[in-house]
């Protein structure tokens, strides 16, 4: 049996991110993962001959500062695409593209209403004061209940935070973390276009509708984010999200990381109340002092795991936990731009197609797809956020050709009526191709090929419960200290020795690397505490 300091269970991006900072310390660390390579939702595959993309995860943002800087992804690879500007949202004979430049986006709004033109300058403050504020809290670890003082120091940390605010921030920031997305873009403008593509932020992942209280928070969860210092901006990496994962593993090798793939865990060891290594499907063991797990809490206990094993308050919590994203995710091989009906493909146009395409015009819009999923198991008119990386980086397919990417909500994990996704999914991808190709009248003839990822292949491929890319739901009862359950917020799970180091602990899913970071810093402590 080999032995290691700490093995890491999953070579996603927080498992990779974990692993280096663990062997940067001096730890011999093992990672294992049970597919042929390296990347979980971080991935780029060939789908179409000629023609690659990011398989699930699809664009940069979350992807924390120091994570690059400390680990040198740059260095080992990793090279990102800046997006000139924000969302181009796809209208009814019209369209509504946001720059960057504030006074410009006035005037983009000022078509649709004046009021939310004078509106927008401090909605984008706002929205950028808390975008900074909650990546302070995302970047840390957070209290436990009934902690010691280390977690009273972390919650005092937090709240002195939150008492640097302004008085009006402070009482902005309680409703972002409360209210719904709609009630909260009702408060602040009065047309639709520019509600529905803030109402989108809030539904991204999320099976919602926009009145849902608690879904204002997922925006917020989605504007933490960076690029070069710029709040809220999205980028893409060059040669697909496939790109941080192997960076992050070539980072990882050099500081001496083992990583193994086709190398699925059976089961974690517990001896004593005590994570002592792990069992591969195939028989061969490894030992370790400590276990970190870049997997779905109910993965962990449930699979890997006996959850009797488990405290009866944590076990009835870990299987009451909430994951279902209502995601549907494709991948398109074109042999041209799709043309939408009301954008000039002049330079203009394809600078806005360099950013995130949305098909949501509307709260209303986002609400009935919400309830055709939640009576037919699918949205008949999904919203839609598409991409077409190749307008950067034009290494993803032949020449003259384009690849894109499509996230579309909603799409309920079990269906109504005995159906499944494997029957059905061909079916409800036509569904969405059609629903583009009534904005763009070539967009159907001019795709030579597709990859669908139904919610059943997500749950399946990545192992995600519930086919949910933020490995459970970012609602109120399963965020900060209580994600994923009240008192195992610090990444330390109830056996000695063991750990969660995936989007199932805190600050959730997306690209970032904070929570492997995170795990990686308590295990570090915790190593030299013996």
């Amino acid at each position: 049996m080999d032995n290691y300091d700490a093995i890491i269970i999953g070579a996603g991006h927080n498992g990779l991110t974990c692993a280096g900072y663990l062997a940067r310390s001096g730890l011999k660390t093992l990672v294992l993962e049970r597919c042929p390579q390296v990347g979980g939702a971080t991935l780029t595959e060939e789908f179409h001959p000629g023609f690659r993309n990011s398989v699930f995860s699809y664009l940069v943002s979350l992807l924390d500062r120091s994570v690059i800087k400390d680990l040198e992804l740059n260095r080992h690879g990793l090279t990102l695409l800046h997006r000139p500007g924000g969302a181009l949202s796809i209208l009814e004979n019209d369209h509504m593209y946001l720059p960057r430049d504030t006074a410009r986006a006035q005037e983009v709004i000022s078509r649709f209403s004046k009021a939310d033109a004078e509106a927008y300058p401090e909605f984008e403050s706002m929205l950028g004061d808390m975008g900074t504020l909650v990546r302070g809290v995302a970047k840390t670890i957070p209290p436990n209940f009934g902690g010691g003082l280390s977690d009273i120091w972390r919650l005092l940390e937090t709240a002195n935070g939150f008492r640097k605010l302004s008085t009006q921030r402070q009482i902005e920031l309680s409703e972002l973390m409360t209210m719904s997305i709609g009630d909260v873009l009702d408060r602040w403008f009065e047309s639709d276009p520019i509600k529905g593509m803030y109402g989108f932020e809030g539904i991204i992942g999320n099976y919602a509708h926009p009145w849902t209280p608690g879904t204002a928070y997922v925006l917020l969860h989605h504007v933490f984010g960076e690029v070069d210092g710029r709040t809220g901006a999205w980028a893409y990496a060059k040669g697909g999200m496939g790109a941080i994962a192997d960076s992050l593993a070539n980072s990882a090798q050099a500081a001496g990381v083992t990583i193994l793939t086709d190398a699925a865990v059976k089961e974690v060891v517990i001896s004593n109340n005590k994570a002592t290594g792990v069992v591969l499907e195939d028989g061969r063991e490894f030992s370790a002092r400590a276990v970190a797990a870049n997997a779905h809490p109910q993965v962990l206990f449930g699979q890997l795991i006996d959850p009797a094993l488990a405290p009866e308050h944590f076990r009835t919590r870990i299987e009451s936990y909430r994951s279902e994203s209502a995601t549907f995710r494709m991948n398109v091989a074109l042999s041209e731009l799709p043309r939408f009906d009301s954008l000039q493909h002049d330079q203009t146009g394809l600078v806005a197609m360099q950013n995130t395409i949305d098909i949501c015009p509307s709260l209303d819009y986002i609400n009935t797809a919400y309830e055709d999923a939640k009576r037919g198991g699918w949205a008949r008119k999904p919203v839609v956020s598409m991409c077409v990386p190749t307008l950067l980086d034009d290494s993803l397919a032949p020449e003259g050709c384009h690849v894109m990417s499509l996230f579309c909500q909603h799409f309920r994990r079990e269906l109504p009526d005995g159906e499944g996704w494997d029957t059905v999914k061909e079916t409800v991808a036509d569904g969405i191709i059609d629903t583009v190709a009534a904005y763009a009248p070539n967009f159907k003839s001019a795709i030579v090929g597709r990859q669908i990822n139904s919610p059943l292949d997500i749950e399946r491929k990545l192992n995600m419960v519930g086919g949910d890319i933020f490995h459970g739901k970012l609602s109120l009862d399963q965020i900060f200290s209580l994600r994923p359950v009240g008192g195992y917020a610090d990444h330390r799970m109830p056996m000695k020795g063991l750990y969660l180091c995936g989007s199932g602990a805190h600050p959730g899913g997306g690209v970032s690397g904070i929570p492997g970071k995170n795990a990686a810093s308590v295990i570090i402590r915790d190593f030299r505490k013996r």
